[in-house]
């Protein structure tokens, strides 16, 4: 069971990754609990295996249409498939690698593994998984917490 502290951990790493790369701020919904079935994934997800004090997952999923103007807000003009799955991986391990440094170096986390056009393939690894709904300009994501 994740406490309320350890949550802010990646809301606060997800409002800071928007504030610092888009230089615009993202608005963090109510964190909701998943207790039957799956949390849900959009277009692409980066998943970052977390292991050591604490196991399970974290994932940031997002649209094609979010992650397009995350890039042109960081100046890049490209946005093919392969720079989408490079872009969805950093930000997850970017709010993975900001929660270490919260729980301490016990806290593990892998590269990223991505997943792109196949929502349906993101699961969850145990039964509880905290929903953090993202919404940045008219977009909206999600970043999923499962450790136990």
């Amino acid at each position: 069971m994740l406490r309320e502290t350890e949550l802010r951990t990646f809301i606060d790493g997800t409002t800071n990754y928007f504030e610092t790369s888009a230089q615009q701020a993202a608005t963090v919904g109510s964190p909701y609990l998943v207790t039957d079935g799956n949390p849900g994934a959009y277009e692409y997800t980066g998943v970052i295996g977390i292991s050591g004090a604490r196991k399970g997952i974290v994932y940031f999923t997002a649209p094609r249409g979010m992650l397009t103007v995350l890039l042109m807000r960081m100046q890049e003009t490209d946005s093919s498939d392969e720079i989408m799955r490079d872009l969805v991986g950093e930000i997850a391990n970017t709010i993975s690698g900001n929660a270490r440094r919260d729980f301490g170096k016990n806290f593990l986390i892998s590269i990223p593994t991505i997943i792109a056009h196949e929502p349906e393939k993101v699961t969850a690894p145990h039964a509880r998984a905290y929903v953090i709904p993202i919404n940045w300009r008219t977009h909206s994501a999600k970043l999923v917490v499962c450790l136990e």
